[in-house]
């Protein structure tokens, strides 16, 4: 089966409603390839080692979560950024990125499946937040150490995190925010929260998270931002009957 790029477009920007967020870069078709879908290759950032690997997939569109054309970057197309679009254009490909929306939604967004997957219950959004719905509270089934917490992150994403706190300390309330999200922790200490997971840390962290006495785990940017993509990808292949294939390019940070 094949879907027209402007009919999945659109249903996309129904269920993702960008609008709705004052983001750093266009969310919505950044590169317009052939007319119509068969293949849709999902990855986290549109990089060329993504659209190499969607190229040898016989992929028509790309969906991912960080693509192209960011605030205050310089608009030249030259060097890596010449590369990139020749790809896509020369393989008459779509590239299609959902940033913030991508964070939000409730269903299929980064968060609300990261917290899923942790374990965590009754999700709700974190009060204080930006006002765009991205960071998330809620409660284990029961509580569990600093340690274990930390094992549970690392089998998740396949990678060790970065942890501030006491091993033995207990964790019941849960707050996070995936990719680059630490300027939440303050929120989440005032919010009651017994531990705040993110993808990134900064040098000031370390310092808040002792003096506001929460437990800190940064699980890394690309790993707590690789599901809300499968998601969507998942539930179009599902709604319009196309194939689908998630990419994973490994990235460290």
């Amino acid at each position: 089966m094949a879907i027209a790029l402007t009919e999945m477009q659109q249903h996309l920007d129904e269920c993702l409603t960008p609008e709705r967020f004052q983001d750093y870069c266009p969310n919505g078709l950044q590169v317009e390839g052939r007319s119509r879908v068969v293949r849709l290759a999902t990855g986290v950032t549109a990089s060329q080692a993504l659209i190499d690997e969607a190229i040898d997939w016989s992929a028509d569109a790309i969906l991912v979560h960080h693509g192209y054309f960011w605030r205050d970057e310089s608009p030249l197309v030259i060097g890596m950024k010449r590369r990139r679009l020749g790809a896509l254009l020369g393989n008459d490909i779509s590239l299609l990125v959902y940033h913030l929306p991508l964070d939000a939604h409730p269903q299929l967004g980064n968060n609300v499946c990261f917290g899923r997957l942790m374990g965590v219950s009754e999700q709700q959004l974190l009060t204080g937040d930006s006002g765009d719905g991205l960071a998330r509270i809620g409660s284990l089934p029961e509580a569990i150490n600093g340690a274990s917490m930390v094992e549970r992150l690392a089998q998740l994403t396949g990678r060790e995190p970065l942890y501030i706190g006491s091993e033995n300390k207990l964790v019941r309330t849960v707050a996070w925010c995936t990719g680059a999200a630490q300027g939440y922790i303050d929120t989440a200490a005032a919010a009651g929260a017994d531990m705040y997971i993110t993808g990134e840390a900064s040098e000031q962290t370390a310092h808040m998270a002792r003096e506001l006495g929460i437990q800190f785990i940064a699980a890394g940017h690309h790993a707590t931002e690789r599901y809300g993509v499968q998601a969507v990808g998942q539930h179009l292949a599902a709604r319009f009957d196309i194939e689908h294939r998630y990419i994973d390019i490994d990235n460290p940070v």
